[in-house]
């Protein structure tokens, strides 16, 4: 990636980062603090209140890490070797008797006295029972100590984990059978204008179907969020007053379009009657206009209109923004170094999100990456950044954000 000119110069428009600097910081100090025990299975997708503390030892003795024989090393001079015992998982085994070796299986406790488990591969059994073994051995060969994995009082998950099935997995194997987690955010979702129409419903002149919330609606919903489906609001200002009054007690207002400073964006004059609101010109594309306030009291984020531009602006500032509202620390999704696929010879003041996917290892992007196609972002596994100022030939490095990274 070339930069051309003078990266970072982006006149009045503020960079990325700043923006997410600016939410984080809004979510650290609007903590949701309210907690509700679950069972484990219920879990999924919630946000850990308190740290996950062990107490036990994890394993909680010495097992054998083979199907195998157990054996005192000291004792073995080289001579085959009764068996004395055999010990299966889930048995409790008596001490090694001196001079002998066990027949022992996977995850099965060692016996007091053994020190060593060589693998039944490596093992001979002869007609009259006894065990030879043919390679060389080695104290504490395939045995898990105990504690390998944990122990008692050690912190196995900080609060503000996102739980998923691995730690659910690891939440079991210390036996819990429920974990206290941070309640579900509740979000109202709104959406704005005269020429949106629920789909199912015939077009009038001038009309478009209403994506964004359908597809704000679900993300929410994956994210482990309570969704107030609060539909599309009309222009007119009486009319959007009574239906923010109706919306509750809700976490976050979010909208799509009708947040601006234009005498036809009503939401925007509504919620400056009884709160505030700031419009953000952001170095981003697509997504420039992002409305950022409060209306008594509630936190309120307004997403740009288009869909592709509803998509980027959600997934790399409304998202991290709620994950932080929750104690989530770990908000920006990973992003992966590839080669492009194609050629960006002109050289942009806005940071841009191209809607993309990897091809034989290189990132290919859309046709069309109109801010009003979401059609791109079906077709694509990613999000592609080029920076401000640069130019990229192919070959070149490019940063690929998957979308399993910030779908969920």
């Amino acid at each position: 990636m070339k930069p051309v000119g003078k990266p970072g110069r982006t006149g009045e428009l503020m960079p990325v980062e700043v923006a997410l600097a600016r939410l984080l910081a809004l979510a650290a100090a609007a903590p949701i603090r309210d907690t509700e025990t679950l069972p484990l299975a219920a879990c999924e997708g919630r946000v850990l209140a308190q740290d996950l503390v062990s107490t036990l030892d994890l394993p909680p003795w010495p097992n054998s890490a083979m199907d195998g024989y157990a054996l005192h090393l000291a004792d073995w001079t080289g001579e085959p070797l009764p068996v004395s015992q055999r010990i299966f998982a889930g048995q409790a085994p008596e001490a090694l008797a001196r001079g002998t070796c066990a027949r022992i299986f996977t995850g099965a406790p060692v016996p007091a006295g053994a020190d060593c488990v060589e693998m039944q591969e490596n093992a001979q059994v002869q007609a009259d029972g006894r065990v030879v073994f043919t390679q060389s051995l080695r104290v504490q060969q395939n045995i898990r100590p105990q504690g390998q994995e944990t122990t008692v009082g050690e912190v196995v998950l900080p609060a503000g984990t996102r739980l998923g099935p691995i730690e659910q997995g690891l939440a079991a194997s210390l036996g819990c059978a429920t974990l206290e987690v941070i309640r579900r955010v509740h979000v109202a979702v709104l959406s704005t204008g005269d020429e949106l129409i629920e789909p199912g419903q015939p077009l009038g002149p001038g009309q478009i179907y209403n994506s964004n919330r359908v597809l704000l609606c679900s993300w929410l919903t994956r994210m482990g969020c309570e969704v107030l489906d609060a539909g599309i609001l009309p222009d007119d200002l009486p009319a959007t007053r009574q239906r923010l009054v109706e919306l509750g007690d809700v976490d976050l207002i979010l909208s799509t379009g009708g947040v601006s400073v234009g005498e036809a964006d009503f939401l925007g004059i509504a919620l400056r009657e009884e709160g505030e609101l700031a419009l953000w010109k952001l170095a981003i594309k697509p997504g420039k206009p992002l409305t950022c306030g409060h209306y008594r009291g509630v936190p309120v984020i307004g997403l740009p209109g288009n869909p592709a531009s509803t998509l980027v602006t959600f997934a790399l500032l409304a998202r991290p923004y709620l994950l932080r509202r929750q104690g989530v620390q770990a908000v920006e999704p990973l992003t992966f170094q590839v080669p492009a696929g194609f050629v960006w010879a002109k050289p942009g003041n806005r940071r841009e999100y191209l809607r993309g996917r990897l091809e034989q290892g290189r990132a290919v992007i859309y046709k069309n990456q109109s801010s009003g196609v979401l059609r791109s972002a079906a077709w694509a596994e990613g999000l592609v950044e080029v920076r401000e100022g640069s130019t990229l030939a192919q070959g070149d490095e490019v940063g690929f954000i998957p979308l399993s990274e910030v779908l969920g």
